[in-house]
């Protein structure tokens, strides 16, 4: 007999599956409507809507990104506020279809987590049951993206970082149960994540030399990390010093994304459908290289300046980037084996997650071999700077009880 806690996962993960395809098909035919803007026309088109995104944030309140609900597990029991649903809806779907650098991720999971928080509410749950729901609800938003469930529910545990992981294990089957119902609704509606999300080569694990070569490509992708918190920061500390409300902030970010997207056109939006270019595609390793550069200021101008939307898939683009620089630059290596590893070392060593991030390159582009792509992810990890990118991971409800 099935209990009663494995059907309000699955109610939960259904409703937050229904939910991210209706986001999904919204902002598909935001951006099919916006992506025909190109060239010079781009410097009025994305000021504009950053002035819009601006606009709803400063009436409607501002929504945060990831860390304000990392922050909100460790020290406010698991809840995540419905009330930022609204503008965070409409100022993401404006900035990631205005062409942000940016994806869904953030938003499905606030809005995804926040409807936890309710079902928790109406059931009247305390305490682990009511944050074991709210996760439930996250690690459903990062299932519909990513397409992969148990990837997804990883991720939604150790985003909160891994010194905090077992304080919540109690929401791991919570959050798998409720990431396979909502992968199932949203690959039915949207018959996305059934397939592979990206063309890579193939690649086979047939040399131990591989495990060495993924290991320095993680060696890289740390290091790329590292170069873009540095961006990021730089960054922000620029918007920093702009005063005013914030739609004057968001209204110069999108001037200068517009300007990169002149200069770049594959920094405009957040990689989904560019990346596949990126493999597809002959480029030089100096281009490469220089849209990489490119995509980790935009990736800092467009979330420090106020727009929203999350930079996990933006991570793996420009950990493509890299990868795929360094095996035209040296002959004879495996341009698949470089693009993941360095994918995965890049986002380990920002995000803090390396376990869920092994599974989701693995997922997204369809490289079986999952060793490789965990040494990798492994070595961003641990080479990761100190202080992380989300500042929120540094303490847990325990020693912020504490303090």
């Amino acid at each position: 007999m099935i209990s009663r806690w494995v059907l309000r996962w699955t109610v939960v993960g259904t409703v937050c599956g229904l939910f991210a395809g209706l986001y999904w098909n919204i902002l598909e035919l935001m951006i099919h409507a916006l992506n025909r803007i190109e060239g010079p026309s781009l410097l009025i088109v994305m000021p504009t809507l950053g002035l819009f995104v601006g606009l709803v944030i400063h009436h409607l309140g501002n929504p945060g990104e990831i860390g304000v609900i990392v922050d909100n597990i460790h020290f406010r029991g698991g809840r995540l506020d419905a009330r930022k649903n609204a503008p965070m809806i409409l100022a993401s779907l404006a900035s990631i279809s205005a062409g942000g650098s940016a994806g869904p991720e953030a938003p499905l999971v606030q809005v995804t987590g926040s409807f936890g928080t309710w079902v928790a509410d109406r059931l009247q749950l305390k305490g682990e049951d009511l944050r074991s729901m709210s996760l439930a609800g996250m690690a459903a938003g990062f299932t519909a993206l990513f397409g992969a469930p148990l990837g997804g529910a990883m991720f939604a545990l150790e985003i909160l970082h891994h010194k905090h992981v077992l304080e919540y294990y109690e929401a791991l089957m919570p959050a798998i149960v409720s990431s396979c119902a909502s992968y199932l609704v949203f690959a039915a509606i949207t018959h996305l994540g059934i397939a592979p999300t990206w063309s890579f080569p193939q690649y086979g694990l047939n040399n131990i030399d591989d495990f060495a070569l993924a290991i320095a490509y993680g060696v890289i992708g740390a290091i790329a990390g590292w170069i873009f918190m540095a961006i990021f920061r730089g960054c922000d500390r620029i918007f920093a010093r702009i005063p005013g409300p914030i739609y004057v902030r968001t209204t110069i970010a999108g001037l200068v994304l517009g300007g990169l997207a002149v200069l770049f056109p594959l920094t405009r939006y957040f990689g989904h459908e560019e990346l596949e270019l990126v493999i597809s595609n002959n480029f030089s390793a100096i281009f490469l290289l220089s849209l990489a550069f490119a995509k980790m200021a935009a990736i800092g101008f467009t979330v420090t300046g106020g727009w929203r939307g999350g930079f996990i898939i933006p991570l793996f683009f420009t950990g493509a980037c890299i990868g795929k620089a360094i095996a035209i630059s040296i002959p004879g290596l495996n341009p698949a084996l470089a693009m993941i590893c360095v994918m995965a070392g890049l986002n380990a060593a920002v995000t803090r997650t390396p376990v869920s991030t092994t599974l989701l390159v693995s997922k997204l582009t369809n490289i079986s071999p999952l060793t490789p792509i965990l040494f990798a992810s492994l070595m961003g990890f641990f080479l990761a700077p100190k202080i992380p990118l989300i500042a929120s991971q540094l303490k847990s409800p325990k020693q912020a009880i504490a303090e």
